[in-house]
């Protein structure tokens, strides 16, 4: 956001809404009201407690302090997320002169009320030591300007006067809390602390109160850095102009694959990209390259961004996507080498490098591309770095922007303490990070196959001609999901396919093709428009879906699965249906092929035979019901008990049936040696048996 001399902050407080209940669940109410805007609270960041009188579990009446449980985030946090714990019993901890972590961890965990209870925040002491009812720990981003800043404790005495007590930096634990209890209790006018390099303390003798201190705090602080700034241009003025916005697609979508490859040396990643006003501001800032390498802008942003983004330079009046693209890989290569180097420096018994990869990456003039493991992580990094630019702005104009060092950085990044709080993630599931195309992903097959990568934490390209109907499957997956129109007869179709998915999810990994028709005539009444259709769609369009892949998949240089769902009509011969089997049997030769071409770069190609899907199939649901009907003197409705019965197993095949095929050939756990195979899936048709 841009700070203003105009109050920065409206207090949004209702007197109604925090009304609604007790005391802890006035706190919810504030802890989500702060952290509605990210400019004030950090995904993930900051603190809020209440300290209230009430019964523990023997009846006896004691002072209880509510404070938020590690790893939660204050904007959706409610009552469940907050741990209690008795105060009577943490306060003579004020008269010790040294705690460690582990001592505390433990200490704290007999203070809850409640074992079940989630582990008490990382600066449960900081609130307890606070001689207040209500207090608020955040990390605005105007805050972080002066607290930020190279001559940060004088600007704060600038700003602030004597209402505010400057902590120099101090990892957050027992040490930190002492010293700010002890500084609070010293000067009790003061109505807040600020934490060198770290964040805002404020407190009030209700929920209210205490909210607005926060506010007012934020809003001094945002006044008072554009007063000083002035008219100066952020980040040294401009260096050169931003990449229009269809040139600047192009230009990722030729790079993003190369860079996806390059990050995930020890996994999948999803990437974000970024180009919103103020990240096109700082990567076209003079000065933006040297203050990226500065450091992290807040302790809570480490484990997320890391301690600097990758910078690249680009300048299109020289440089190209080919050179773009060769930087791109140098850049994460030398900062993978930097960042073993960095574990290796600092690293203690016990410690595991935890990604040897950037976070961020900024390109000159370009944008900014958030990296992660899943998509969430991806876009809290992409988010995290907004607020380090926010604060990086400030700060420059304030006389220059400072961090923690690398020996401070590393002690927040593979500090136990904050280890916990990622350990509490769910784990990860089988296609994490893993992209999938669909073509045909609006039909049974294809939405079946979406829903089971999405289910194990994947992300879904739900291609198809019908844009309506994928619109429509993607709405059930929500941001995991984009949906996007290919006809896979047409190349320029196929390619922006391939396109929207790098530009959305960085690249590909797993290509299921999978859309197709189907036709039934007698030979002698088989029209060429009609064998050409099936060919152009089942053959012609399969070559077309699978060279796209291949050119992906061989530049991101990662593997890959590339999966055809064919049919046991390419293996057995069936009547009235030529055109339809003779392009099937095509489809399963072309896998062969290309796995046989595509094996030395790692990808793998296999094939999946369904027979006779009824359900949901857009196919079935056709002239073709009829036709195969007609084919076999039967009726129409009489189709799906003659599969079942001419199926050795005797049963129908399912949509969910063929997914279950594709996700396993899409598996590198459960396929990852398999290629050039198929998998009939057709409840047993002899003629089909592999021979």
């Amino acid at each position: 956001m841009t700070l203003s001399v105009e109050p920065a902050f409206e207090n949004r407080w209702q007197a109604a809404a925090a009304a609604g209940g007790d005391e802890l669940q006035a706190l919810v109410y504030r802890s989500n009201l702060l952290a509605s805007d990210r400019a004030i609270v950090n995904f993930g960041g900051g603190n809020t407690s209440v300290k209230v009188r009430q019964a523990d579990h023997t009846g006896r009446e004691t002072t209880v302090l509510w404070v938020k449980g590690s790893g939660s985030d204050l904007a959706t946090i409610d009552r469940r997320g907050f741990a209690g714990l008795r105060l009577e019993e943490i306060m003579p901890l004020l008269d010790r002169a040294a705690m460690s972590d582990e001592e505390m961890v433990a200490y704290l965990a007999r203070c809850q009320l409640d074992p079940s209870m989630p582990r008490p925040s990382i600066e449960t002491l900081l609130h307890a030591f606070t001689p207040h009812p209500h207090v608020d720990h955040t990390h605005p981003d105007a805050i972080g300007a002066i607290v930020g800043a190279v001559d940060g404790q004088r600007l704060a005495e600038e700003c602030f006067g004597g209402d505010a007590i400057w902590i120099p930096y101090i990892r957050p634990g027992f040490a930190l809390s002492k010293l700010v209890g002890d500084a609070i209790r010293a000067k009790p006018e003061a109505t807040m602390v600020l934490l060198a390099k770290h964040g805002l303390v404020t407190w009030g003798a209700s929920a209210e109160e205490s909210y607005a201190a926060t506010l007012d705090a934020i809003n001094r602080a945002a006044a008072f850095v554009e007063a000083r700034r002035g008219g100066t241009a952020a980040f040294g003025g401009a260096v050169r102009q931003a990449i229009d916005g269809s040139e600047r697609d192009a230009l990722l979508a030729k790079v993003l694959p190369a860079l996806r490859g390059a990050v995930g040396v020890d996994g999948p990643r999803i990437l974000q990209v970024d180009v919103s006003a103020p990240v096109i501001e700082f990567v076209c800032g003079r000065d933006s390259s040297e203050l990226s390498q500065v450091g992290a802008a807040c302790p809570d942003h480490l484990v997320h961004t890391r301690r600097h983004p990758t910078w690249v330079p680009f300048d299109p009046d020289h440089d190209d996507a080919a050179v773009l693209r060769e930087r791109l890989v140098e850049a994460v290569k030398t900062f993978q080498q930097r960042e073993h180097a960095f574990f290796e420096q600092y690293r203690g018994e016990g410690d595991q490098l935890l990604d040897p990869s950037p976070r961020v990456v900024l390109i000159e003039g370009v944008g900014l591309i958030g990296v992660g493991r899943t998509l969430k992580a991806a876009r809290l990094s992409r988010d995290l770095y907004h607020r380090a630019i926010a604060v990086m702005r400030g700060a420059s104009g304030l006389g220059g922007f400072v961090s923690l060092n690398d020996e401070e950085s590393f002690a927040i990044e593979y500090w136990p303490l904050e280890l916990y709080k990622l350990s509490l993630a769910p784990p990860a599931r089988e296609f994490q990070g893993i992209v999938a195309l669909i073509t045909g992903g609006a039909g049974g097959i294809g939405s079946a196959a979406a829903h089971g990568f999405i289910d194990q934490g994947g992300c879904v390209v739900v291609a198809d001609i019908d844009s309506k109907s994928a619109a429509e499957v993607v709405a059930e997956f929500g941001d995991a999901a984009v949906p996007v129109n290919a006809d896979v007869t047409k190349e320029e179709s196929i390619f922006n396919a391939y396109r929207e998915a790098t530009l959305t999810f960085g690249g590909v990994d797993v290509v299921v093709s999978n859309a197709g028709i189907a036709s039934s005539a007698p030979i002698t009444e088989t029209s060429v428009e009609l064998w050409d259709r099936n060919h152009d769609i089942l053959a012609r369009g399969y070559f077309l879906v699978a060279r796209e892949a291949a050119r992906l998949l061989i530049d991101q240089g990662t593997g890959g699965s590339i999966i055809f769902v064919a049919s046991k009509n390419a293996l057995a011969p069936s009547k009235g249906a030529a055109a339809y089997s003779a392009a099937k049997a095509a489809e399963l030769h072309l896998a062969r092929c290309l796995a046989e071409e595509l094996g030395p770069f790692g990808i793998r190609v296999n094939t999946v035979n369904p027979d006779a899907v009824l359900e949901g199939s857009r196919i079935w649901g056709s002239a073709w019901r009829e036709e195969r009907a007609e084919a076999y003197g039967i009726e129409p409705d009489e189709l799906e008990e003659f599969y079942r019965e001419r199926t050795t197993l005797k049963v129908n095949v399912l949509p969910s049936d063929i997914a279950t095929a594709i996700l396993f050939f899409a598996s590198p756990a459960r396929s990852g040696k398999s290629t050039g195979n198929f998998l009939n899936v057709d409840g047993g048709v002899a003629l089909a048996y592999p021979r």
